[in-house]
């Protein structure tokens, strides 16, 4: 009876936080994400980014002499001043010469900031002799004027027609406000909010190194024939999915139709796996109001951006308090010869890899519409059989980037295999929840053991005192004692609830 009582409380013991942690994992993932967003605001402004966990800090210089270095595979957090001169700074990058190496660098205004439409971000990489590797990319808050995180991304190519940064040695990434200095941004005054041109903007940035082929592909020109028709909408009951509140929070999603709730001036973060030879397609739509009036000119704003946060397009949408519905134009397929396209919407498809969907909603709309929440509907379609990539000479930095994560699928629709809101794939979250399953198991087994042991040393006191000291000469080592019970048969790992094999 006392074995039997020992071990059912054992069980018990150690079931019980694990089946709570269990069945409380996908309800709170949701929260997780809503608590970081609450934890960035200030006065009731929602967060506006959520920055990466493991991002290093850093701080830009002025001047390449002293400029700290970044390292591929790294992410790391930093922050620009005022647009002029002083908005200007520097990072340095040691490059080999046949890797290619892409920056990108996240802008995000701190709350109470204003904006103007030509308010905006500047990224460029040089070498030694000031020579801009690739086109400056710049990108502007635009019509909406809300402030939110702005991407903007640079690039050094070895393949195709370029004539500069071609060797070893040191690179600069340079970043830079752009917009009128000294003017301001929005309503000012005494008791207005300073305007954007005299606050800083904290920055995110990472650098990734994909590494050459092992035989030149031949080809400099993007592929001219593709599938530019827009396929039926999908259609059915959309699935919710809580967006994260940055890059390194992405929630992935699958095809099929999802729902999420956004506030005015939140931007929310989804990843989607799309694979080479595979097009990708998206759609938002923002739910009407229940009261308010008026007409904002571009209220939401969708955008993409590919596996080295490179900008590939964007979509905007008016909002007067009905409904509306925003489509990307058609993607060409993911290949390896976009890159040689002049243009973003078609040389951003160049990886394979996990590409973003960033979706804001204006601030402007509260003025017109209320706080909200206001219903967003993604309907996300990935077309096309995954083909073989290109052959690399080596590996990418980080590893993982131009991969499909390993347990999401471009068609994936099932709850776990979507995500969940904390950013982390719905296979990594069941793999956390059997390990803590499998620990409990193991507990269980050690705790039976240890209340074994403890009922035969008290069964063998019990018969020392039963049968009187034993004689002086007496061997005790050998002494008869009670047979112990015998030992549970082992526990499966799906007893309880592990994956069967």
């Amino acid at each position: 009876m006392l074995v039997a009582t020992a071990a059912a409380a054992a069980l018990c013991m150690t079931l019980a936080p694990t089946g709570r942690a269990a069945a409380a994992a996908p309800a709170t993932a949701d929260a997780r994400t809503n608590a970081e967003d609450a934890s960035t605001a200030a006065g009731g402004t929602p967060g506006p980014y959520a920055f990466a966990e493991d991002a290093t800090t850093v701080k830009g210089t002025a001047d390449t002499t002293d400029s700290v270095r970044l390292e591929p595979g790294r992410i790391y957090k930093s922050s620009v001043g005022a647009a002029g001169r002083a908005g200007r700074l520097y990072y340095r990058l040691e490059l080999d010469a046949v890797s290619n190496a892409y920056v990108a660098a996240t802008a995000v205004p701190r709350p109470g900031a204003t904006v103007s439409y030509s308010d905006g971000l500047k990224v460029s990489l040089q070498d030694g002799n000031g020579r801009n590797c690739s086109f400056s990319g710049t990108v502007h808050f635009g019509a909406t004027q809300s402030p939110h995180p702005i991407t903007a991304w640079a690039s050094r190519e070895t393949s195709g027609k370029q004539y500069a940064c071609q060797t070893a040695g040191t690179y600069y990434l340079v970043v830079e406000r752009t917009g009128a200095a000294g003017t301001t941004s929005g309503t000012t005054g005494s008791a207005g909010p300073a305007p954007s041109s005299s606050r800083a903007w904290d920055l995110e940035l990472s650098h990734v190194s994909e590494p050459g082929l092992k035989k030149a592909s031949g080809s400099t020109s993007a592929p001219e024939v593709w599938d530019s028709a827009s396929p039926e909408a999908l259609v059915g009951a959309p699935k919710h999915r809580s967006g994260g509140a940055g890059f390194s929070r992405a929630v992935p999603l699958g095809q099929g139709v999802w729902k999420d709730d956004i506030s005015p001036g939140q931007t929310r973060f989804y990843k989607v796996p799309v694979d080479w030879g595979q097009q990708f397609y998206a759609t938002a739509d923002l739910g009407s109001s229940s009261g308010g009036e008026g007409h904002l000119g571009t209220a939401l704003v969708m955008s993409l951006y590919n596996p080295v946060r490179g900008f590939v397009d964007d979509v905007g949408s008016g909002y007067d308090g009905s409904q509306r519905s925003a489509a990307l134009d058609p993607l060409p397929p993911v290949a390896y010869d976009n890159r040689y396209a002049l243009n973003d919407h078609v040389s951003g498809m160049r990886f394979a890899g996990s590409y973003y969907l960033v979706v804001h909603l204006a601030a402007q709309v509260a003025d017109r519409f209320g706080e909200g929440p206001f219903g967003l509907t993604l309907r996300v379609r990935v077309d096309g059989a995954a083909q073989a990539g290109p052959a690399y000479a080596g590996r990418a930095t980080p590893r993982d980037v131009f991969a499909v994560p390993v347990g999401d699928s471009a068609h994936a629709t099932d709850d776990g295999a979507a995500g969940n809101g904390n950013g982390g794939s719905g296979d990594a979250g069941r793999s956390g929840t059997m390990k803590l399953v499998a620990a409990g198991g193991i507990g269980t087994g050690s705790l039976l053991m240890l209340t074994l042991g403890m009922w035969t040393v008290a069964a063998r006191r019990r018969a020392v005192r039963t049968l009187g000291p034993a004689p002086q000469d007496a061997d005790t080592a050998s002494a008869s004692l009670p047979a112990a019970a015998p030992a549970p048969a082992p526990v499966t790992p799906w007893e309880h609830g592990a994956t069967r094999r």
